[in-house]
Formats: structure tokens, sequence, C-alpha cells
């Protein structure tokens, strides 16, 4: 497969993803293509990630300094106290804003280090490799970053776009399929954000995709990357528009709150439920065909997701799932604000329902 480059140009600054295999191997060679020169560097790595890739990154990396910093990726972890670990070696060994931190690992990674990347003598150079299905598709593409706190999910953080994010296919064989899902809900999200005809494709080859086969699995990463790069352009800080790669997440974040961020239930897992329950929704408002609303829910229930949404939460739990709702980012009101889906490519970014009508439908969801 050849390598593809993709140009992202926002009002702060213009990268390139850059996507094929085996590009660990030559990572010094794309810094040097992409003009990407520093002395000093921070390489903050998930712990998770096979010692045959971090080796192999280390040993191609030809900069004089290097400074490692290996973590272990939770979203109980993605909190402050990870940001002050970065920011102390940063300071210890008086990096400035010319040098740069490298992010290997998944989105949780990719979400701390550009936040205290961001937050470093505000701003400093900012390199993602994402080693994830879902973090190449999505979370390190756009500048989105953030960590979690007792009010829940990545309510504190910054848009920071990253200098080069290099996605390497080749490490995804390394992942057990559960996270192979994971990736796959963004995939999905993408499909029914952009077109039908996006949708068809997954639809036809899900079992090859879910298997990494090519060129099914590389077709499918680029056409989210591409649906995320029109949305990044045209709304870069998510006044408006952006609002779109929301569609499950309203549901999906207060789930994952509700759960303490519980290894019962990943994010990507909660996003598939959240875009089974804003599918639902909409059907239930009229805004969505009986028609489209079973082919997208025949898709989700061949994806073989294992967590079952009644089996996690109880009654008990509706009242906390709503709150986590009420605080959502999307929110300017007492209502609640939800991405429903009116038809492939065409998204509703502000249907406002309030709490007690939301509670309602919530608990037919977990009957």
């Amino acid at each position: 497969m050849k390598t593809n480059k993709i140009s992202i140009k926002t009002n702060t600054k213009n990268y390139s993803i850059v996507i094929g295999r085996a590009l660990i191997g030559k990572i010094d060679k794309i810094f040097e293509a992409n003009g990407l020169k520093f002395d000093k560097c921070l390489i903050v790595t998930d712990k998770n990630i096979p010692n045959k890739f971090k080796k192999l990154l280390y040993r191609k990396l030809k900069i004089k300094k290097n400074f490692k910093l290996e973590m272990t990726a939770s979203e109980k972890n993605k909190n402050y106290h990870a940001i002050e670990k970065i920011h102390n070696i940063l300071f210890d060994n008086r990096f400035n804003r010319e040098d740069c931190v490298i992010s290997f690992g998944g989105g949780i990674i990719g979400d701390i280090v550009g936040f205290a990347s961001s937050t470093f003598k505000r701003g400093i150079k900012f390199i993602n490799i994402p080693s994830t299905l879902l973090s190449q598709v999505d979370s390190s593409i756009g500048g989105k970053t953030g960590v979690n706190n007792k009010f829940g999910k990545n309510l504190i953080g910054s848009f920071y776009q990253p200098d080069l994010v290099v996605s390497d296919i080749s490490i995804l064989s390394s992942l057990p399929k559960r996270e192979i899902i994971c990736g796959y809900a963004e995939i999905l999200k993408s499909s029914l954000i952009d077109n039908f005809d996006n949708f068809l494709y997954l639809d036809k080859n899900l079992d090859k995709i879910l298997k990494l086969e090519s060129p099914f699995i590389e077709k499918s990463i680029i056409k989210s990357c591409n649906l995320k790069k029109k949305v990044v352009e045209k709304d870069e800080i998510e006044k408006n528009y952006r609002k779109v790669l929301n569609l499950g997440h309203t549901f999906a974040h207060s789930y994952e709150s509700t759960l303490g961020f519980s290894k019962k239930l990943n994010h990507g897992e909660a996003v598939i439920l959240g875009i089974k329950n804003a599918t639902e929704f909409s059907f239930k408002k009229k805004f969505l065909s009986k028609e489209k609303f079973n082919t997208i829910f025949n898709h989700i229930n061949r994806i073989g997701m294992k967590p079952k949404i009644e089996r996690l939460f109880k009654k008990k739990d509706i009242s906390k799932i709503i709150n986590f709702m009420k605080i959502d980012k999307k929110n300017n009101s007492n209502n609640i604000n939800l991405i429903l889906i009116k038809d492939f490519g065409k998204i509703i970014l502000d249907f406002q329902i309030s709490p007690l009508n939301l509670k309602k439908f919530i608990s037919n969801t977990l009957n």
C-alpha cells in the first residue's frame, strides 16, 4: 500500500496526516519531509504498545536529546496529575517552545499530551503518533485535547492542533478485537455524517474491516480522516458545524461518567451505544424514516459488541446519567442538547429536550 498524505488547513495551524504501513521504521524521514527539526523531545508512550514498536521509534528518532515517559492509558488516569508529570519533565530539562513533545499511544495519551503541550509556555511543538484505530480515525485529528474530572469527561481542555500526525496501520494488528470495535465506532459515525455510499461500503465490508484486511481498513481510515478534515477546516473550535462529530456522544460520555470510567465500557463501545440511542430517538421523533432506522440498527447489531446497555445500568443509575448529560459542553440552557440524524449526511445539531423527557426515553431504553 502506498503512503497517503492528507493536508489539514485551519486558522491556527496547517499540518499533515501521514497514513500507511511500516511508517515507524522511517519516522526520521517523515519528520524531515514535513520540515520538523528540533534538538530535544519528550516521547510519551502508552505502556500497552508492544516493545518492538517502542524500541523501533526510539532507535529511528535522530534527535540529540530524547526523554521518555511511559503512562498507563485509562480514563481514570486522564487527569491533572498526568499533565503535571509531563510538565515537570519539560521544566526540569529546560524545554523551550521550539522543542517537541511526541504522543505515541491511543486517544487518551493523545488528549493528555496535547493538553500538556498546549499549556506548557502557552504552546510547544506537538506530534501525534496514534496507535489505536480510534485515535487514527478520530481523536488524533482536529486539535481537541483535554482531561477528565469528577464532573465528567473532557470538561477541561483546549483546542490545540498537532504539528504532524503519523498513522502507522501496522500497529493495529497488535490490538485486541475489542479495541478494533472501539475504533470502528468512529468509522461508523463518520459514514453516517458523510453520505450513504460510505455507509454502504462499511455495510458490505464490515467483517473485512474488523479483521483489518487490505485495502478495506486503509480505505475506511482515509474516508474517516477526510470527513474529519472537512469538518475541522469548516469549524475548528466547534462554534456550530463541528458539533456533527458529537453524534451519539452526549449519551456516550454520560454512560462512561456514570460507570466511573470503568473497564466494563470503553469509549468506542459507549459511542456505539450512543449512536444507537440517537438513531432510535431520531426515529421516535419522526426525523428518521423506519427504513433508514432499520438499516442503521441492523448494521450496529452485526458489529458483535459485547456490552449490552440494559446489563450495565440499573434504574437507580438513570438520574446520574441525566445529571452528567446536563453538564455536557454543548448545553447552553436548562435543556439538554442532542445531536440527531435525519438521513445519511443530514445531521440535526441542536435538538433541545428537557431532562424530564429525556429521562423517560432512557428509562424505556434500559427496560
